[in-house]
């Protein structure tokens, strides 16, 4: 039998340091998920494989010369998230096109809730180092899309592929996913209600 006293005190110490270390360990891996965004982000752009197209608009000029030897077949792939009441295709699933020259698409969209619903699609193209070689002129993801219960249209995508884009690219893929944020719509309206 074991007759020494126990040292509470320092039992209290080592528990207090065990605490204070899993706090901190805690604390660290929260500051390094806010990190990944930004770090993934850098290195994609550094890298050229985020997959990422242009934000805004970019002009086309016609006086650009287009590449007539060479093909270059997209096809566009679309999906929706969290199982969106809606339907969303594109109106061709596949096209080739010489790069430098201008073409125009549309996709299908169709709100099959019983209210209105505010979309923002994201774009993504595959291989990601062809992103940057797709430009595009007019597209439905540049703005957040409303609408009613019921209603549908057709939203135009009016692009180009660079004359640079590598030769080893032949082919890539235009994708879209359209993300719900109603949400988003009524929180903003009920913030500009508030008195601070």
């Amino acid at each position: 039998m074991n007759n020494q006293p126990i040292d509470y005190a320092a039992r209290q110490r080592k528990i207090r340091r065990l605490a204070m270390l899993l706090g901190l360990a805690a604390f660290g891996m929260l500051g390094f998920g806010y990190l990944l965004v930004p770090i993934y982000n850098v290195m994609c752009k550094a890298f050229g494989i985020n997959g990422k197209t242009n934000e805004q608009p970019i002009a086309y000029n016609a006086a650009d010369p287009v590449d007539k030897s060479r093909w270059v077949t997209i096809e566009f792939v679309t999906s929706r998230n969290n199982q969106m009441p809606w339907e969303f295709n594109p109106l061709v699933k596949k096209i080739r096109v010489h790069p430098g020259e201008i073409n125009r698409i549309a996709f299908y969209a169709k709100n099959d809730s019983d209210h209105e619903m505010m979309v923002q699609a994201i774009p993504s193209v595959t291989p990601g180092l062809a992103a940057k070689h797709l430009k595009k002129t007019e597209c439905f993801c540049f703005t957040q899309q409303s609408l009613k219960a019921g209603e549908s249209m057709d939203m135009p995508v009016l692009f180009h592929i660079d004359r640079d884009l590598p030769k080893e690219v032949n082919e890539m893929t235009l994708s879209y996913t359209m993300f719900d944020i109603t949400h988003m719509k009524h929180k903003k309206n009920a913030n500009a209600g508030k008195i601070s």
